[in-house]
């Protein structure tokens, strides 16, 4: 099946090439990347634009004006990816906290499953080894603080690593969805709960960025947390899909 990575990027300019060049050498088939750049003073775009030439077409570039948020630019990115003819499409950071050799554990894992994410707190997840353990709870509590408002069985909501289905993602109501932070993952994952879809979680190892500057700090993840009250009444008219997307 074809496979579309998204990567969203700002000042990533030392990453970039490099996951490009881990993704390539994926034992994947038909692998098509897209880079949406919010205008890196770094220079990312440039590199993505470069990488874009040097591949062929593989990879093409969406450039936006500014730094406009995590959740409008996925949302850009889906929408340009569901006009093409793509079976699946994948999401993750720039910066190396995703591992890009999990992916082809979540292409197996979709098989019987309409959206597969990355966790960190199922059996065989982790966090950063090197972490220190306020942190490690902090990130636990935000998970499970999130779990228990929308009562939710998935473990971790908060990760940016998945792979959908293209029907999957296509039936999603992108039109309603209002985070633009890290809130974004929270709200899609209570999206794909309430819609019914088929949610697997594959374990994953979540590391420490070793380039660049981590865009998260505390006044993002309390945002987060008030945020995820008003997904309830928001979508409390939100009905089970008739039809879910095949498992073939």
């Amino acid at each position: 099946m074809s496979i579309c990575v998204i990567i969203p990027t700002f000042n990533e300019v030392e990453n970039l090439p490099l996951i490009v060049e881990r993704l390539r050498a994926l034992p994947l088939n038909d692998l098509s990347i897209l880079v949406i750049d919010d205008n890196s003073p770094d220079g990312t775009g440039a590199i993505a634009d470069e990488l874009s030439a040097k591949y062929n077409g593989q990879i093409s570039v969406m450039h936006r004006s500014g730094k406009l948020g995590l959740g409008t630019a996925y949302i850009s990115g889906f929408r340009q990816v569901l006009q093409q003819h793509v079976d699946l499409i994948a999401h993750m950071d720039a910066d190396f906290s995703h591992e890009p050799e999990k992916l082809p554990d979540f292409v197996k894992a979709i098989e019987s499953s309409d959206v597969v994410f990355g966790s960190r707190y199922t059996p065989g997840g982790s966090l950063d080894r090197d972490w220190p353990a306020w942190r490690k709870w902090l990130s636990n509590f935000g998970n499970t603080y999130a779990r228990t408002i929308l009562r939710m069985p998935i473990k971790d909501l908060t990760g940016g690593f998945r792979l959908w289905r293209r029907e999957t993602l296509a039936a999603m109501p992108w039109d309603r969805v209002r985070s633009n932070g890290y809130v974004f993952m929270v709200e899609t994952a209570y999206l794909a709960h309430k819609l019914g879809f088929r949610i697997k979680e594959v374990p994953i190892y979540f590391a420490e960025r070793t380039r660049g500057k981590s865009k998260m700090n505390l006044s993002i993840q309390i945002e987060a947390a008030l945020r995820v009250w008003s997904l309830i009444p928001r979508y409390r008219d939100l009905k089970t899909v008739s039809r879910r997307p095949s498992s073939s």
